[in-house]
């Protein structure tokens, strides 16, 4: 089974963040520049929070806020849920489906190392599957 560690290896390990008092458009403007779905929300270099589309969509557009006037700290989410490097694939997927969230950060002894969602760990877990699959074939017809 796969560790988060391993899956950090096989990815980039960039993680774009901003601050939590940049305007709320400028988040969405960054993640649609990287093409990404969330960003973490960075403070004097230590973790505060995650903004996500998810969270402009239900914060901002349906309540019918400026996303200009509307600052980061006012609908990220502050209760951070994180993941440790040795955990497994399977255990963050079982947290990430219990809790609801798209995007998990990593981190090591206080220090972020990394940013998985929820489209990294199916990659990596089709791609155990498919390993599966074709050592039984070999198995099998061998």
């Amino acid at each position: 089974m796969n560790t988060l560690n391993q899956l950090l290896q096989s990815k980039s390990r960039e993680v774009w963040s901003i601050g939590p008092d940049a305007s709320v458009y400028d988040a969405i403007h960054l993640m649609a520049e990287k093409g990404i779905g969330a960003l973490v929300v960075l403070q004097d270099e230590s973790l505060v929070g995650i903004i996500s589309e998810r969270d402009y969509a239900r914060q901002v557009v349906l309540k019918d806020r400026s996303s200009k006037e509307t600052l980061v700290k006012d609908i990220m989410s502050g209760k951070v849920i994180y993941a440790d490097p040795d955990q497994t694939v399977d255990e963050c997927l079982a947290v990430m489906t219990e809790k609801r969230i798209r995007h998990l950060p990593v981190m090591d002894g206080g220090q972020m190392v990394g940013l998985i969602s929820m489209g990294d760990l199916v990659k990596t877990i089709i791609a155990e599957q498919k390993v599966t699959i074709d050592q039984l074939e070999r198995y099998i017809t061998g």
